[in-house]
């Protein structure tokens, strides 16, 4: 004979709810810890400029804030780069920004206005140095650039920080023996194919989509920054210890290296901000570029190589606490 269970009585059964409204609650409040509500207002992230790697990942970024921040709105500025993003932030113009350590430690160095303000979020990926010539020209090293038409980079960006230092190492005076544009990567692939320039420099992502559609259309090679290179830039000192000798990937470009690696160096990027930002909108913010990464690492390669374990070291910055809030948080 089956044993009939009672049934619930009213009272029994609100405390049920009750119980299960705490526990919901509890449950939310774990994945949830950054606070029931995303952060609400608006934001300035600087990028970069048209068809470099900071310009496709912070519209990616936008992206990801929006499905993660609904109510948080993201007005980009495009820029010349590192040097440019740096200064934004710190005056206020930009809360956000990406840029290269170099040109980071150069504005502290400098002492440019509102530098003791700046804060780091998250160490991103590295940029390698990309001097590119023509296949059949007759520029194999940085040497051979002397008296050429050679593009370094608009004036505030973090390449044409690298290019004159790089120039120098060479023993070369960059504003008088090279003839210098200042073409980035939107416009210097083009004048190189028209035949208006003779190499250019670009510091970027691996791949840059810039250099990637090049490739389809025009013959190209890239000129190595050997090692003995590398040991006269460190000479320079200063801001030119985040410099590090290694070997562009022949996976990069496929069709131009033909299997081949570059001898060159690279530089980390670090996501930036101020110490008066938010703390709690910083450690949405910080979250958001962690757990985004395979999704924008799909269309963004450099994005891949965001990692939790070295995102804490945004070195010459020292962390927002809203950033370092977060890796508190879901530290092992």
């Amino acid at each position: 004979m089956s044993k009939v269970f009672p049934p619930i009585g009213r009272r029994r059964g609100v405390q049920g709810a009750a119980v299960a409204a705490v526990v919901l609650g509890l449950l939310l409040w774990w994945l949830l810890p950054l606070g029931d509500r995303p952060p609400s207002g608006t934001i300035t992230f600087s990028t970069g400029t048209l068809r470099g790697v900071y310009q496709e990942y912070g519209e990616r970024l936008r992206t990801a804030f929006a499905k993660d921040m609904p109510d948080l709105k993201v007005r980009l500025l495009t820029s010349d780069g590192s040097q440019e993003n740096v200064t934004r932030v710190a005056t206020g113009k930009a809360d956000f920004t990406i840029a290269a350590a170099d040109a980071v430690e150069t504005y502290e160095l400098d002492h440019g206005p509102g530098a003791g303000r700046l804060r780091g979020v998250a160490r991103l990926y590295d940029d390698y140095v990309q001097l590119v010539v023509a296949r059949d020209s007759g520029i194999d090293s940085v040497a051979d650039l002397r008296g050429k038409r050679v593009a370094v980079g608009p004036p505030e960006s973090g390449v044409r920080l690298i290019a004159e230092r790089v120039l120098k190492a060479a023993g070369m005076d960059p504003h008088q023996d090279i003839r210098s544009a200042g073409d980035g990567i939107d416009t210097a692939p083009g004048r190189l194919r028209e035949g208006a320039i003779d190499a250019f420099f670009w510091s970027g992502g691996l791949p840059t989509d810039g250099l990637t559609q090049l490739a389809s259309k025009f013959a190209f090679r890239f000129v190595p920054i050997d090692d003995e290179l590398v040991a006269r830039l460190h000479a320079q000192g200063g801001a030119t210890r985040y410099y590090r000798a290694t070997n562009m990937p022949e996976s990069a470009y496929p069709s131009v290296q033909n299997g081949s690696t570059v001898p060159t160096i690279a530089v980390s990027n670090v996501l930036m901000t101020r110490k008066d930002v938010d703390p709690r909108l910083t450690e949405w913010i910080t979250r958001t570029v962690i757990d985004s990464r395979d999704r924008i690492g799909a269309h963004v390669h450099s994005a891949q190589l965001v990692d939790l374990r070295t995102a804490i070291y945004t070195d010459p910055l020292v962390l927002h606490e809203g950033a370092r809030r977060y890796y508190r948080s879901v530290k092992p």
